[in-house]
Protein backbone atom coordinates (compact mmCIF):
# COMPACT_ATOMS: atom_id res chain seq x y z
CA UNK A 1 0.00 0.00 0.00
CA UNK A 2 0.91 3.36 -0.98
CA UNK A 3 1.21 5.98 2.02
CA UNK A 4 0.69 9.78 1.94
CA UNK A 5 0.92 12.26 4.77
CA UNK A 6 -1.73 13.76 6.52
CA UNK A 7 -1.68 17.35 7.24
CA UNK A 8 -0.98 16.64 11.53
CA UNK A 9 2.02 14.61 9.81
CA UNK A 10 1.41 11.25 10.31
CA UNK A 11 0.99 8.46 7.97
CA UNK A 12 -2.03 7.54 5.55
CA UNK A 13 -2.81 4.48 3.01
CA UNK A 14 -3.86 4.83 -0.06
CA UNK A 15 -5.41 2.03 -2.17
CA UNK A 16 -3.36 0.69 -4.05
CA UNK A 17 -4.71 0.53 -7.72
CA UNK A 18 -2.49 -2.22 -9.07
CA UNK A 19 -3.53 -4.27 -6.98
CA UNK A 20 -7.14 -3.61 -7.96
CA UNK A 21 -6.84 -3.94 -11.03
CA UNK A 22 -4.42 -7.34 -10.59
CA UNK A 23 -7.64 -8.88 -9.10
CA UNK A 24 -10.46 -7.77 -11.29
CA UNK A 25 -8.29 -9.45 -13.83
CA UNK A 26 -7.52 -12.66 -11.99
CA UNK A 27 -11.71 -12.70 -10.53
CA UNK A 28 -12.62 -12.29 -14.53
CA UNK A 29 -10.58 -15.23 -15.50
CA UNK A 30 -11.47 -17.42 -12.66
CA UNK A 31 -15.35 -16.43 -13.85
CA UNK A 32 -14.50 -18.19 -17.31
CA UNK A 33 -12.63 -21.07 -15.96
CA UNK A 34 -9.00 -20.21 -17.42
CA UNK A 35 -6.16 -21.17 -16.65
CA UNK A 36 -3.26 -18.37 -16.37
CA UNK A 37 -2.24 -20.26 -19.76
CA UNK A 38 -5.13 -20.23 -21.61
CA UNK A 39 -6.39 -16.38 -20.52
CA UNK A 40 -3.05 -14.97 -21.49
CA UNK A 41 -3.37 -17.12 -25.02
CA UNK A 42 -6.97 -14.99 -25.76
CA UNK A 43 -5.57 -11.98 -24.63
CA UNK A 44 -1.91 -12.24 -26.79
CA UNK A 45 0.26 -11.93 -23.78
CA UNK A 46 2.86 -14.39 -21.73
CA UNK A 47 1.62 -16.85 -18.62
CA UNK A 48 3.93 -15.34 -15.91
CA UNK A 49 3.23 -11.44 -17.60
CA UNK A 50 -0.20 -12.39 -16.41
CA UNK A 51 0.65 -14.10 -13.54
CA UNK A 52 2.88 -10.87 -12.57
CA UNK A 53 -0.36 -8.18 -12.90
CA UNK A 54 -2.65 -10.59 -11.02
CA UNK A 55 -0.60 -10.24 -8.21
CA UNK A 56 0.49 -6.53 -8.82
CA UNK A 57 4.11 -7.15 -9.50
CA UNK A 58 4.48 -5.08 -12.75
CA UNK A 59 2.26 -2.35 -14.09
CA UNK A 60 0.49 -3.06 -17.01
CA UNK A 61 0.45 -0.87 -20.46
CA UNK A 62 -2.54 0.45 -21.71
CA UNK A 63 -2.54 -1.71 -24.67
CA UNK A 64 -2.44 -4.86 -22.28
CA UNK A 65 -5.12 -3.73 -20.14
CA UNK A 66 -7.22 -3.13 -23.26
CA UNK A 67 -6.69 -7.10 -24.41
CA UNK A 68 -7.17 -8.39 -21.34
CA UNK A 69 -10.28 -6.81 -20.45
CA UNK A 70 -11.24 -7.50 -24.11
CA UNK A 71 -10.20 -11.09 -23.95
CA UNK A 72 -11.87 -11.54 -20.26
CA UNK A 73 -15.24 -9.60 -21.59
CA UNK A 74 -14.95 -7.05 -18.91
CA UNK A 75 -16.85 -4.44 -20.32
CA UNK A 76 -16.71 -1.97 -17.54
CA UNK A 77 -14.84 1.26 -18.67
CA UNK A 78 -13.80 2.22 -15.14
CA UNK A 79 -11.16 -0.86 -15.52
CA UNK A 80 -9.16 0.91 -17.81
CA UNK A 81 -8.21 3.43 -15.71
CA UNK A 82 -4.82 3.20 -13.90
CA UNK A 83 -2.93 4.82 -11.29
CA UNK A 84 -3.60 8.72 -11.77
CA UNK A 85 -0.38 9.84 -10.32
CA UNK A 86 2.34 10.91 -12.59
CA UNK A 87 5.36 12.33 -12.36
CA UNK A 88 4.55 14.27 -15.79
CA UNK A 89 3.08 17.42 -15.92
CA UNK A 90 1.47 19.26 -18.53
CA UNK A 91 0.19 15.83 -20.70
CA UNK A 92 -2.55 16.25 -23.32
CA UNK A 93 -4.58 13.83 -25.77
CA UNK A 94 -6.60 14.98 -28.16
CA UNK A 95 -9.81 12.61 -30.10
CA UNK A 96 -11.34 14.13 -33.37
CA UNK A 97 -14.89 13.80 -33.63
CA UNK A 98 -16.12 10.23 -34.19
CA UNK A 99 -12.54 8.49 -33.95
CA UNK A 100 -12.39 7.39 -30.07
CA UNK A 101 -12.05 3.67 -29.12
CA UNK A 102 -14.90 1.65 -29.56
CA UNK A 103 -15.94 -0.22 -26.98
CA UNK A 104 -19.31 -2.66 -27.46
CA UNK A 105 -20.98 -4.06 -24.70
CA UNK A 106 -24.68 -5.94 -24.73
CA UNK A 107 -26.39 -3.27 -23.10
CA UNK A 108 -24.08 -0.10 -24.80
CA UNK A 109 -21.81 1.12 -27.31
CA UNK A 110 -19.05 3.35 -26.13
CA UNK A 111 -16.44 5.69 -27.39
CA UNK A 112 -13.82 5.91 -25.28
CA UNK A 113 -12.22 9.37 -25.33
CA UNK A 114 -8.27 10.71 -24.88
CA UNK A 115 -7.11 6.54 -24.95
CA UNK A 116 -3.40 7.33 -25.63
CA UNK A 117 -3.06 8.38 -21.84
CA UNK A 118 -2.37 5.53 -19.81
CA UNK A 119 -2.16 7.32 -16.58
CA UNK A 120 -4.90 9.51 -15.30
CA UNK A 121 -7.75 10.06 -12.69
CA UNK A 122 -10.74 9.91 -15.23
CA UNK A 123 -12.01 8.39 -18.09
CA UNK A 124 -14.20 10.21 -20.55
CA UNK A 125 -16.16 8.38 -23.02
CA UNK A 126 -19.96 8.99 -24.83
CA UNK A 127 -22.34 6.02 -25.40
CA UNK A 128 -25.09 4.86 -26.96
CA UNK A 129 -27.54 3.21 -24.64
CA UNK A 130 -28.97 0.24 -26.66
CA UNK A 131 -30.97 -1.39 -23.83
CA UNK A 132 -34.27 -1.13 -23.93
CA UNK A 133 -35.32 -3.48 -20.87
CA UNK A 134 -33.73 -4.43 -17.58
CA UNK A 135 -33.85 -7.64 -18.28
CA UNK A 136 -31.11 -6.99 -20.54
CA UNK A 137 -28.95 -6.95 -17.91
CA UNK A 138 -27.12 -10.18 -16.52
CA UNK A 139 -26.68 -8.31 -12.94
CA UNK A 140 -26.08 -4.48 -11.50
CA UNK A 141 -23.50 -2.65 -13.30
CA UNK A 142 -20.66 -1.36 -10.23
CA UNK A 143 -17.07 -0.22 -9.91
CA UNK A 144 -14.99 1.70 -7.56
CA UNK A 145 -15.03 5.15 -8.32
CA UNK A 146 -17.57 7.89 -9.29
CA UNK A 147 -19.07 9.02 -12.33
CA UNK A 148 -20.70 11.92 -13.19
CA UNK A 149 -23.19 11.43 -16.15
CA UNK A 150 -24.53 14.36 -19.03
CA UNK A 151 -27.85 13.13 -21.20
CA UNK A 152 -26.55 14.58 -24.82
CA UNK A 153 -29.76 13.50 -26.97
CA UNK A 154 -32.89 11.00 -26.65
CA UNK A 155 -34.35 10.09 -23.36
CA UNK A 156 -33.47 7.31 -21.12
CA UNK A 157 -34.20 5.93 -17.11
CA UNK A 158 -31.45 5.21 -14.82
CA UNK A 159 -32.24 2.64 -12.46
CA UNK A 160 -30.48 1.72 -9.54
CA UNK A 161 -30.36 -0.51 -6.49
CA UNK A 162 -30.84 2.45 -3.59
CA UNK A 163 -33.12 4.89 -5.41
CA UNK A 164 -36.58 5.09 -7.10
CA UNK A 165 -35.93 4.75 -11.38
CA UNK A 166 -35.14 8.24 -12.62
CA UNK A 167 -36.38 9.49 -16.00
CA UNK A 168 -33.36 11.65 -17.63
CA UNK A 169 -33.76 13.55 -20.60
CA UNK A 170 -31.28 15.86 -23.13
CA UNK A 171 -29.52 18.02 -20.94
CA UNK A 172 -29.76 16.55 -17.54
CA UNK A 173 -26.90 15.32 -15.77
CA UNK A 174 -26.26 13.59 -12.89
CA UNK A 175 -23.22 12.18 -10.16
CA UNK A 176 -23.48 9.32 -8.32
CA UNK A 177 -21.32 6.35 -6.19
CA UNK A 178 -20.24 4.36 -9.22
CA UNK A 179 -20.22 1.61 -6.53
CA UNK A 180 -23.84 1.31 -6.23
CA UNK A 181 -25.59 -0.93 -8.67
CA UNK A 182 -27.22 0.94 -11.39
CA UNK A 183 -28.16 0.56 -15.39
CA UNK A 184 -29.46 2.74 -17.99
CA UNK A 185 -32.41 1.41 -20.73
CA UNK A 186 -33.38 4.55 -23.78
CA UNK A 187 -37.00 4.56 -23.18
CA UNK A 188 -37.20 7.41 -26.61
CA UNK A 189 -37.49 6.57 -30.25
CA UNK A 190 -34.37 6.81 -30.52
CA UNK A 191 -31.16 5.09 -28.60
CA UNK A 192 -30.06 7.92 -25.86
CA UNK A 193 -26.32 8.94 -26.52
CA UNK A 194 -24.91 10.59 -23.01
CA UNK A 195 -21.42 11.78 -22.08
CA UNK A 196 -20.06 9.80 -19.17
CA UNK A 197 -16.71 10.83 -16.56
CA UNK A 198 -15.64 7.77 -14.64
CA UNK A 199 -13.61 9.04 -12.04
CA UNK A 200 -11.35 7.31 -9.43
Amino acid sequence: MAEDIRNDGSAQEEPDDGAALGRSIRDARRAKGWTLEEAGRAAGIGRSTLSKIENNHTRPSFDIVRRLTQALDMSTPQLFLQSGQSAISGRRDFTPKGEGEARTTPTYQHELLCPDLSSKRMLPYISTIKARDLSEFDTWIRHSGEEFMYVLSGELLFVSEHYRPLPMKAGDSLYYDSGMGHGCISTSQEDAQVLWVSLE
